[in-house]
């Protein structure tokens, strides 16, 4: 697995917040982002998926039609 390091820029409350929450969690605040990270692109993945298969189905009809 190649592991590419990005930077992500906090104001100083959510900096702070981050640590803390890390802290009270016994981790540290890369591994608090990098989870976050997986939940955010899960989440938006099944609203991407959900709202394609919508499209799709409501679409059918013309979809079959251009594949004509």
């Amino acid at each position: 697995m190649t592991t590419h390091e990005y930077v992500v820029r906090l104001a100083d409350p959510e900096r702070r917040a981050l640590q803390d929450l890390a802290d009270a969690r016994g981790t540290t605040p890369e591994a608090l982002l990098q989870e976050a990270a997986r939940r955010f692109l899960r989440a938006e993945g099944e609203l991407v998926r959900t709202v394609a298969a919508r499209y799709a189905a409501d679409h059918a009809e013309l979809l079959r039609r251009l594949g004509e």
